[in-house]
């Protein structure tokens, strides 16, 4: 039996933060990345909720939330007995606001009325999605939460917020789309809806992310970038993920390798991986690649797969992206001797079990020394 949810509402363009109107004598607890109190975006967004709310800001908000940035949400979510959650920012923002509803609800041990996410970036997913990941920095691990309560009851994407995103963070964000889009679309709980929004997924990011990373200004491509981050969120949080975010959550809690771009090196070696292993992945890859333009429709599948593999690595390129480790900045004996502590953490992780081919722990290995240096 195959399953498909969709618990969020999703109202988007640029009247979409009107829905924020409506709420009415609520106590909100609104956490936002840490560069936003004070900022026009803010006060823009602050200026739809009426007066009769209590409206209490936590910005304590780090890259791959830490646990620490957690209890001191909860600290302040317990007493103040919020009605109404609000996450906005990038998708460490939300799973701030996630982990801490998760562990402050079951302190309180009541509900809260509505959870709102408000992305500003296009890439995670998670206003539509029941997946957290916290980090616990020094022990060099992420913990990622997957609980259907704790996916947003609305998500508001008005892309006039990604507008003034940095150009890395375009980049970053948007092949992290790509990878969900991928991943989702070979992984073991996929079906034909979620293949429909991965295949989408695909077409939208090869085509616009590289517009979008060089005139941030197009809004109309801005705005199918959005939707289609939302998109690839609701298939994979459906269809699940696989190894090429297993491994890229290791890149992120040892080296702090920006998710997106852990996400994106390792791509094109997961793609190969799982096209030579498995004929469904092959064929439902090269399928994507056809209809998305990046192969003729007579193209055999391993070429196609081959087409679109160079695809992300061409993208990477016209968007100035380190494509290994060493690039980034990572000692290269460093990154090699932690290939068992990669590869035992990759394996425990939740993405871990969605990929459509078993690896070994030496093919895990090799996947990760192609993008050492």
């Amino acid at each position: 039996m195959e399953k498909f949810s969709l618990a969020t509402d999703i109202y988007s363009g640029n009247d979409s933060l009107e829905r924020l109107h409506l709420l009415k004598g609520e106590t909100i607890f609104l956490v936002c990345d840490a560069f936003l109190p004070d900022t026009p975006t803010l006060k823009r967004i602050l200026a739809q909720i009426d007066d009769s709310n209590e409206v209490k800001i936590y910005a304590d908000v780090k890259p791959d939330p830490p646990l620490a940035n957690i209890i001191a949400g909860v600290k302040q979510f317990v007493p103040m007995k919020p009605t109404v959650v609000i996450g906005i920012g990038g998708g460490s923002a939300i799973d701030t606001a996630k982990g801490i509803r998760f562990f402050g609800e079951k302190l309180r041990r009541q509900d809260i009325k509505k959870f709102i996410a408000i992305p500003t970036t296009s890439g995670t997913g998670s206003e539509v999605t029941q997946h957290c990941v916290l980090s616990d920095p020094e022990n060099h691990k992420k913990y990622p939460i997957m609980e259907d309560f704790l996916r947003p009851d609305e998500a508001l994407l008005d892309p006039r917020l990604v507008m003034t995103a940095p150009k890395s963070v375009t980049a970053y964000s948007g092949l992290d789309v790509l990878t969900h889009s991928l991943e989702s679309l070979v992984a073991v709980d996929s079906n034909m809806i979620t293949e429909g929004l991965s295949e989408k997924g695909v077409d939208v990011i090869t085509h616009d992310l590289v517009t979008c990373y060089k005139h941030g200004e197009d809004e109309a491509a801005r705005k199918r970038v959005h939707e289609i981050s939302c998109a690839a969120g609701i298939a994979f949080s459906n269809a699940g993920l696989g190894i090429c975010h297993s491994i890229a959550h290791q890149l992120g809690a040892n080296f702090h390798v920006p998710h997106g771009l852990a996400n994106a090196m390792l791509l094109p070696y997961v793609v190969a991986y799982n096209a030579e292993h498995d004929k469904t992945a092959c064929a439902k890859y090269a399928q994507a690649a056809r209809k998305a333009g990046l192969a003729a429709s007579g193209m055999g599948d391993r070429v196609a797969v081959h087409r679109l593999i160079n695809c992300i690595k061409q993208m990477m390129l016209q968007m100035d992206c380190p494509r290994t480790l060493q690039a980034f900045g990572v000692d290269a004996k460093d990154a090699l001797a932690k290939t068992d502590v990669i590869v035992a953490n990759a394996k425990q992780d939740a993405t871990f079990p969605g990929n459509p081919v078993v690896p070994t722990d030496e093919d895990l290995a090799q996947i990760y020394q192609r993008v050492i240096k």
